[in-house]
């Protein structure tokens, strides 16, 4: 994949280069709300990269002082109507589940503050990196309204009792905290986030696209299984990835004590 910058309605940036995918939450004075327009930016840049092999790694970054300060709550508020929000949270949780489905890793590059579904958004991801400065809640008990959407995605990455304390009460918890609760992996000096980011997409680069595309769709699908469902499952999915290219190449290239070749 060459080197290309792209924009989607100006909400979404979109960066391409050498297989890595950059897609840049772009409202900054909003603190990167997500209205519905940059919803419906952010679904049609995870459908370009779904369709796209080239891809190897999604970076999900955003510009200004935030990372994602959630849902749009002006607009939100503009139509009172019952039919509205359950289309609403419908259409962000498409996106959410989106992110999951995408055959490649995505990143989180989290900085500033990613609160309510912006912290939801964060949790959807395959990984994610911090800014030891950035802070996560789920705080819209703060404004009567129980984070129900964010908490499908934050209970399956901090523990039950971590995340509906802060459902409940809507603290921030700092990055160091995020990155010992599971909600991220790493928490990073600011001045050093975009080289933690590299070096880990350097990581994914490193090992065979068919490996990955089999065990980023596995494991996800595996954890809503009973256990010898999932081994069965897993077991299957393995013996398929056995029988691709990279992987005799890469057991050749062991014996060998070589560099393997992976297929593109």
């Amino acid at each position: 994949m060459d080197s290309h910058s792209t924009t989607t309605d100006e909400l979404v940036l979109q960066e391409a280069h050498a297989g890595v995918v950059t897609l840049t939450l772009n409202r900054p004075l909003q603190f990167n709300a997500l209205s519905e327009a940059m919803l419906d930016a952010l679904q049609r840049a995870l459908d370009d990269v779904a369709t796209d092999n080239g891809v190897r790694c999604v970076v999900l970054a955003a510009a200004g002082k935030a990372f994602c300060a959630g849902h749009d709550l002006r607009e939100m508020r503009g139509t009172p109507q019952l039919a509205y929000y359950q289309a609403l949270f419908a259409r962000c949780s498409v996106v959410m589940q989106a992110i999951q489905a995408l055959p490649v890793p995505v990143i989180a590059r989290v900085h500033g503050i990613a609160t309510a579904a912006g912290c939801q958004l964060v949790a959807s991801c395959d990984l994610a990196i911090a800014s030891d400065a950035a802070r996560f809640a789920v705080s819209g008990i703060n404004v009567g309204l129980f984070c129900s959407t964010p908490a499908v995605a934050l209970s399956r990455n901090v523990s039950a009792k971590r995340a509906f304390d802060m459902l409940v009460t809507g603290r921030f918890i700092d990055a160091a905290t995020a990155a010992d609760w599971g909600l991220i992996n790493e928490a990073v000096p600011d001045a050093a986030l975009d080289e933690a980011i590299a070096r880990k997409v350097a990581d994914i680069l490193s090992k065979s696209p068919a490996a990955i595309r089999y065990g980023k769709a596995m494991f996800y699908r595996q954890r809503q299984m009973a256990l010898s469902d999932a081994y069965a499952y897993a077991g299957d999915v393995m013996a398929r990835n056995m029988m691709e290219e990279d992987a005799g190449e890469g057991i050749d290239a062991f014996l060998e004590k070589r560099p393997a070749t992976w297929q593109r």
